[in-house]
């Protein structure tokens, strides 16, 4: 960690290299005021931009803090050696041709295993690195221009673009940031590391990540924690899937549960706020700049348009915001604020009766802030700063101000558009304390964010292990294997003519299932019969199957809901479980969680709760509910069976819900070839 220290925040900045890019570190340098030593290096230049250059590093004063290397990737390798074994901090490689390269360039891994050996136990961050900046202490290891403005606190953004990590420096929405820094191909120092010496920096409020993959799953649960113990929230836009981590889509658990599943369910586990876009990252750690996470979803809007209430209203459809109905205290308070003419509501629309009047406003929000209530909002765009006055806006910002500080609740300033919300004022209201918000649906994103983020599960995930060879096994053979951990069957045996077929399914007594062994998608090939209810039927249909193989149950009666339950093995993330509907509505609802293992009894109840067949399995309009200790119960014995089984996908599908019982009526199971069972 002294090595990142030195690099993050350092005395002495050596630039290699003579190109624009070069050019580039030395004027940010300066133009964000860096007040160390700044030392260019060339072996033929006099002057690298405004500084006098050093002809070797050997010609130094003394080792470096931090080194920006511009040069081609086989001099960089040769540069990091020279620069480990006299003891500089640590590096910037910004040549590209490493290891994001392998399927052009055929030395790109060798080369990049010898950068990590040449840098031994000195720090280096990339390659195919732009860089970082630090707006604390004024340190631009950058090459290109950027927009951000030094600070005295703020939040730190790390991205493995950086393309994206300029164009969030370029944000005017009034996100003071402390570091924006991009790992590159992460050789040596991940993520992980970044965001754990970010986060140690007591100047830093928050840490946002743009992450295509995770990088090293143990440290990144390190880092969840570290965050968790400092009070410092990460918010995380997870894009893409891990090209490590595609599965082969054998069955429907590994289409749902790709890498990205996985990705997403470890943020969730881990405490980690997630967001779908840029806008709601910088909206989303605002908040958590000012608040942090909110304590629940219960929040109000305050605005002096009927029209402003409505959108507001109907922005938190499909989240889980809660827009709290008016208890009666609020009302009697608002009341005696408002007058009697202002319909009393939640989005209020307060009218225009106060508008101008700085003791009527404060009254009214702080009437409207109840303390059950997690935030609330003041609607409010501001008017062109280049055509209009903005005098009464002013006050609006004084009231709201007052009216956070009597109620001690949190109250954000919302402009409805972006543009409508000036950076000068949104510093302003960041440094007052009170959350400025560019935009509605950025807005209410990211308060859903603020209010869905939990502390990280204090259980690891089971650590993830290469994909070996492997066997799928029949449906019989695959429930036997779960039905010697205790999950339920159906009665059932195995037939190898149609007449046996019709024997087993007299032993068993009628209705029967019948089902063709041998075939991945049975429903598609033809291979299943239901409700068969005498010998001649089942020898009939069994016939007229493609296959020799049968599988004879016995039906299960009064089914509430039909769910499939699988897991799928995730190179990236270990194992990740997934829960949806089942059986022909898997497709067409696309209604599924997924948690990773192990998963406590508690989030496989979160999980079941998010589907949208919830109400059904808790009892729809009268009908009976579905045993839900059973599933969860399945479940549970299910982890059991994964944890001791070294599994690369299994599938339950459909596990019938009855009022009584939870039954793995289908099962498919690929696991390692060398595995007895």
């Amino acid at each position: 960690m002294a090595g990142l220290d030195r690099l993050l925040r350092p005395r002495s900045i050596a630039v290699i290299g003579g190109g624009v890019w070069c050019e580039n570190v030395i004027e940010q340098c300066i133009k964000i005021g860096f007040d160390g030593d700044l030392w260019p290096v060339h072996p033929t230049r006099a002057k690298i931009g405004q500084r006098t250059a050093f002809a070797t590093l050997k010609a130094l004063p003394n080792a470096p803090d931090a080194v920006f290397i511009g040069v081609n990737r086989h001099a960089t390798i040769d540069v990091v050696a020279q620069l480990a074994a006299m003891g500089a901090g640590g590096a910037i490689c910004f040549a590209s041709g490493f290891r994001e390269a392998q399927n052009e360039l055929a030395d790109s891994g060798a080369l990049q295993d010898a950068l990590v050996a040449a840098a031994g136990d000195m720090t280096i961050i990339g390659p195919n690195c732009y860089g970082l900046l630090n707006y604390l202490d004024g340190v631009a290891l950058w090459p290109d221009q950027h927009g951000g403005l030094r600070t005295e606190r703020g939040v730190a953004i790390l991205t493995q673009s950086s393309n994206i990590a300029i164009n969030l420096t370029m944000q005017r929405r009034g996100l003071p940031l402390a570091y924006v820094a991009t790992a590159g191909n992460q050789a040596q120092t991940g993520l992980s590391e970044l965001g754990m010496a970010l986060l140690d920096d007591p100047r830093v409020t928050a840490l946002g990540l743009h992450i295509e993959g995770i990088d090293d799953l143990a440290g990144f649960e390190r880092l969840a924690h570290r965050a968790h113990d400092l009070g410092k929230p990460i918010v995380a836009l997870k894009i893409g899937a891990s090209d490590q981590a595609q599965m082969a889509t054998l069955s429907h658990t590994a289409s749902l549960a790709g890498s990205d599943a996985g990705a997403r369910a470890l943020l969730a586990r881990l405490g980690i706020g997630q967001v779908r876009s840029l806008a709601g990252l910088v909206e989303t750690l605002k908040l958590m700049h000012v608040a942090g996470p909110l304590s629940s979803n219960r929040i109000a809007s305050m605005s002096c348009s009927g029209g402003e209430a409505s959108l507001m209203a109907d922005a938190v459809l499909g989240t889980d915001l809660c827009f709290a109905p008016l208890s009666t205290t609020q009302q009697q308070n608002l009341r005696a604020a408002l007058g009697p003419k202002v319909a009393l509501a939640n989005p209020l629309d307060y009218n225009t009766y106060i508008w101008g009047d700085l003791a009527a406003m404060t009254q009214t929000f702080t009437a409207m802030m109840d303390p059950s209530l997690a935030m609330g909002c003041v609607v409010l765009d501001f008017p062109r700063p280049d055509r209009c006055q903005a005098d009464d806006w002013d006050l609006v910002i004084e009231a709201v101000h007052a009216a956070q500080d009597r109620s001690q609740r949190r109250i954000a300033i919302l402009a409805s558009l972006p543009e409508n919300l000036p950076e000068d004022v949104s510093i302003r209201l960041i440094t007052m304390g009170v959350v400025p918000f560019c935009g509605i649906s950025e807005a209410v994103e990211a308060m859903a964010v603020g209010a869905s983020m939990t502390a990280p599960d204090p259980t690891n995930v089971l650590p993830p292990r290469p994909i070996r060879a492997a066997q799928v096994l029949t449906e019989a053979e695959a429930k036997a294997d779960l039905a010697r951990f205790g999950i339920q069957v159906p009665k059932a045996q195995t037939a190898d003519s149609p007449k046996a077929a019709g024997r087993a399914a007299d032993a068993i007594g009628y209705p029967v299932a019948l089902k063709g062994l041998g075939l991945t998608h049975k429903t598609e090939a033809g291979a299943v019969a239901l409700n068969l209810r005498n010998c001649a039927h089942v020898v009939a249909r069994a016939a007229a199957m493609p296959t020799k193989a049968f599988l004879v149950e016995q039906m299960v009666d009064d089914v509430v809901a039909e769910l499939l339950v699988g897991v799928v093995l995730d190179p990236a993330h270990g194992y990740v479980l997934t829960i949806a509907a089942g059986g022909t509505l898997t497709e067409i609802l696309t209604d599924s969680a997924s948690v990773l293992i192990p998963a406590s009894r508690a989030s496989l109840t979160a999980a079941l709760a998010r589907l949208k067949i919830a109400p059904i399995l808790a009892g729809y309009r009268g009908a009976p509910p579905a045993n839900m200790d059973a599933i969860l119960q399945t479940l549970m014995l299910l982890q059991d069976y994964v944890c001791a089984t070294p599994v690369h996908e299994v599938e339950i599908n459909p596990l019938l819900a009855t009022p009584t019982a939870a039954i793995a009526v289908d099962a498919l199971i690929k696991k390692d070839c060398d595995n007895d069972g």
